[in-house]
Formats: structure tokens, sequence, C-alpha cells
């Protein structure tokens, strides 16, 4: 569902990304990893289009998709749950969700049920202002709101950090429910090893802006993964 081939980036004079080569498969979790500075977040901002590339080619489902900004990557099915969240603190939890029809026909306008049955806390507190909500709730809006795209790629970075255990164990659930249901990729950013290993189909280290060691999890036991982490 998305490849990258020779997909580079860089700041000013500096080279973050060497030339990755990626592959993440529908209805797969494909997750990133490596230590502080590597270059995870600024490989899914240069996928997403928040950066552009400097180099190489990205494709989703097949088609090319050019050197173009985050709205457009967004029309080609991408969603991004950014680090941090960036979820709208004034506006409400209902408004925050209801962002997301900017790329739907108005017929959709409406956030399905199946929404609320994943996160029902966002039911029960939708006329409240999202800055207003707990770290996890906000986490849990942010990947609602990317849901409602629609999307054929979803992009997370770093979906647990600084989430209580139990929070984070409901977006465990929710990545395995979207995972089952076969129709997106999932590219997923994320530092916690135990919560990436069990979710993840295949996996990719960075080290300096390139890919140090990947695999599939069937040909790369925690051990391994775990000692390329520290390369």
């Amino acid at each position: 569902m998305l490849t990258t081939k020779g997909l580079t980036l860089h700041y000013g004079g500096s080279q973050i990304l060497q030339g990755i080569d990626l592959q993440a498969q529908k209805g797969e979790v494909t997750c990133v990893m490596g230590t502080n500075g590597v270059g995870k977040t600024s490989l899914l901002k240069a996928i997403a289009g928040s950066y552009l590339r400097s180099g190489g080619e990205v494709t989703i489902g097949g088609q090319a998709v050019g050197r173009v900004p985050a709205q457009v990557m967004a029309r080609h099915g991408l969603a991004y749950v950014p680090q941090g969240r960036m979820i709208f603190p004034l506006l409400s939890v209902r408004e925050n969700l209801e962002t997301g029809f900017a790329l739907l026909p108005r017929a959709e306008h409406k956030v399905p049920d199946e929404i609320y049955d994943l996160f029902p806390v966002l039911k029960d507190m939708g006329g409240r202002r999202g800055g207003d909500l707990s770290g996890g709730q906000q986490q849990q809006l942010s990947i609602a709101r990317a849901l409602i795209m629609k999307p054929k790629v979803l992009l997370m970075d770093e979906p647990t950090e600084g989430i209580q255990p139990n929070i984070i164990q409901d977006i465990g659930r929710v990545i395995t429910y979207l995972k089952q249901k076969g129709d997106m990729a999932i590219l997923l950013v994320e530092q916690y090893f135990d919560f990436a290993y069990e979710l993840g189909d295949a996996f990719y280290v960075l080290h300096r802006g390139a890919v140090a060691l990947a695999g599939r999890k069937e040909a790369l036991p925690r051990d391994q993964l775990r000692a390329g982490l520290s390369i």
C-alpha cells in the first residue's frame, strides 16, 4: 500500500534521511524504530508531506505521488497522527473530529458509530474543549480524527508517549482492530519496544538517517531486534 524508494531529506546543508527504502502492506503494522535523533519523525513527515522530501519516490496503492505538500498527500489517502497529538485545544471534541470531514463528500459528513465504539470517551466528552482532555484522551482524539478521513495509510508517531498504561492498552486494541480489518497500512514509529513488537508485522531500524536493520517479525527474533536498536 505504501512504498518509498531512495527517500532523502535535507535540512539546510545537513542530510537527515539517507535514501530510505520501505514498504508497508495493507492489513499490517510496519514499525519504524531507533534511538532519539535517528530520523524517525523526519521520515514520517517526509512521507506525509509536512516536510518536502529532497529526493526519492513515494507510492500509495501503486500510484506514484509527487513531491507535494501534506494536504495533497491526504487526498491520496494518507492520514498522520503526529507526535504531541496536535489537536485544536479551543475546539470541542466534536469540532476536532469534524475537521476530518474536509476530504470527504458532504454526504459523509458524519462521525461514524465505529469511532465512538473504538473511543467511547469521545462521545461522552463531545462538548468539551480539546485542551481540557487528559493526554491520553487527546491521543485518542488525534487517532479518531485521522480515522474520520478513511485513510489507506495511517502514520502514527509515538502514540504511547506520555500516556497512562490503561490508555496504552486501549490504543493497542484499536491498532489491532484496524489491522484485522485489513483495509489500511499502518506505519508506526514507536520506542516502547514491547508495544511495537507485539503489534508489528515488519520492522525497520534507523541509524543516522539510514535503514540499519529490516525484516519481518518471523525472521527477526525479539533479542535480535532489540540488539539492532543499540547499533
